[in-house]
């Protein structure tokens, strides 16, 4: 429920950028709406910072069940709900539930200190 506080309507082209922070700034786009999901793309844009330190999901949203799942983070494109250890790519066990977390820190530090800057077309 508080990610759709952040969502865009599609009328606006279907983002939004959010500052967080005077060079910290968040977009978040839907890539796909269907009757029962969405699934958004939140990504970080601050120009001092290279690429692969910029936070980078891919959100689906599940209406019915008012939940929300990262299901790409960072490098990874597919999360897997546990992983054995070791493994190849030396991903945690839970590496899912830390995602999972962290978009729900992210969404609480967005809610209390960010503000809408501007709608995004894409």
């Amino acid at each position: 429920m508080a990610l759709m506080k952040l969502l865009p309507s599609t009328a606006e082209g279907g983002a939004r950028l959010y500052n967080v922070a005077q060079s910290l700034q968040f977009a978040v786009r839907i890539l796909e709406n269907t009757r029962y999901t969405t699934l958004l793309e939140i990504c970080q844009h601050n120009d001092e910072l290279p690429d692969f330190l910029r936070s980078h999901m891919q959100v689906r949203l599940y209406h019915d069940a008012r939940m929300a799942e990262v299901c790409v983070s960072q490098q990874i494109s597919r999360l897997l709900p546990s992983y054995d250890y070791p493994n190849p790519a030396m991903h945690q066990r839970d590496e899912k539930e830390q995602c999972n977390h962290f978009l729900a820190e992210w969404l609480r530090f967005c809610l209390a200190h960010g503000y809408s800057a501007q709608a995004l077309a894409y």
